[in-house]
């Protein structure tokens, strides 16, 4: 086969692979990933069931890619947002600020009935708990990049490690999200994240 022939090969499974792979995020989004089939999938993307196992070996891998990199796009979100934010407001400010965020994503971004379902996922192990869990994810090192700047500036206690009060804090979010889900929709998650966050900085802030 020429190399031309085969560049062409290439470049269409890569399309085919991206067809899959877009029409399942809107799927995804749209949907209660439970309730999102192959063939649903496949059908919206165009192409035949065979063409989907070629590329994903199930769905279920699908999901897992489609989460790492939502949860990348996600934080660069945070990312961006946070260099917004004027270097000259206090620490626990930007903190708050950064929690409304995530609590806006969150709710209104991802939704209540995603966020129950990768719970649910992630408790009965039927989907890897990396994307999201893991503390190299930029959400930490965000947190502990405030909170370094917090102590430089004498606005928060130095004896704890900040790597430590970090995770403390995204637990703590974590936790909100977990009650918002069960309590939903009797529960204001934004409020309640900033009511949180509030009570727990101002335990770690001078006094």
């Amino acid at each position: 086969m020429s190399e031309k022939k085969l560049s062409k090969r290439k470049k269409q499974a890569a399309e085919t692979k991206m067809k899959i792979y877009e029409a399942a995020r809107d799927l995804f989004l749209e949907k209660n990933v439970d309730d999102v089939s192959v063939d649903s999938i496949v059908e919206k993307a165009g192409v035949s069931k065979g063409c989907f196992y070629v590329h994903y070996e199930s769905k279920a891998e699908l999901v897992y890619i489609l989460i790492k990199d939502y949860v990348g796009e996600i934080d660069l979100d945070y990312k961006t947002y946070l260099k917004s934010i004027s270097q000259d407001r206090s620490t626990l400010d930007i903190i708050i600020l950064l929690t409304e965020k995530i609590a806006d994503i969150l709710e209104n971004k991802i939704g209540h009935d995603n966020m129950k379902w990768l719970y649910n996922s992630l408790l009965s192990s039927s989907i890897s708990s990396e994307p999201t869990m893991s503390y190299n994810r930029e959400l930490y090192k965000m947190f502990e990049e405030i909170l370094s700047d917090g102590v430089r500036k004498g606005e928060i206690r130095s004896g704890i490690p900040v790597t430590i009060l970090a995770s403390h804090l995204v637990l703590a979010i974590r936790g909100i999200t977990f009650e918002w889900c069960i309590r939903y929709p009797d529960f204001n998650f934004r409020e309640e994240c900033i009511k949180q966050m509030d009570i727990l900085l101002r335990g770690i802030g001078i006094p």
